[in-house]
């Protein structure tokens, strides 16, 4: 992201370039005109599997800030059939967002990614509490990822017919 001023690259808010361009009436798309939210408080991270995601054909809105993102996925989540979100963030965790996610629209389709071993009771506590479709350990490669979110995309898209 070094294109970006080096101002952008600190916000904590949604990808400067997908804020600047996102207008769901132009998007031009190779799987689904809905999209996938993805969520990681490290905008690098977030950065890297969003322009993945979309360099695949999918369309992505990334967050680095839950409580922004939950703010735009309950005033749009008509256009979202997957969130991928970060388990440990600050001020709302992962566990707490899916929560609220689903309160909203129960069956969006939700991934988990973590970097870090979770406490074993902590994660089936949290885990008991909603629904989850996968749960990817970081580090995962780009292509296992996508094919991931390609088997999801299709089982979603069979199950409408």
């Amino acid at each position: 992201m070094s294109n970006l001023p080096h101002t952008m690259s600190n916000l904590p808010a949604i990808i400067y370039i997908l804020a600047n361009t996102y207008n769901p009436l132009r998007v031009s798309m190779t799987y689904n005109p809905h999209a996938i939210l993805m969520l990681d408080d490290e905008f690098d991270i977030m950065s890297i599997f969003t322009l993945a995601l979309e360099r695949s054909g999918f369309h992505v809105i990334g967050f680095t800030e839950p409580l922004l993102a939950l703010d735009h996925f309950q005033k749009n989540s008509y256009l979202f059939w997957l969130v991928v979100a970060d388990i440990r963030m600050p001020l709302m965790d992962g566990y707490q967002f899916i929560r609220r996610v689903k309160e909203i629209k129960l069956h969006v389709k939700v991934f988990f990614m973590s970097a870090f071993l979770i406490d074993d009771i902590q994660f089936r506590t949290g885990l008991s509490l909603v629904k989850v479709d996968e749960y990817i350990g970081k580090p995962i490669s780009i292509n296992q990822f996508i094919s991931l979110v390609r088997k999801y995309f299709t089982a979603t898209e069979t199950s409408k017919y």
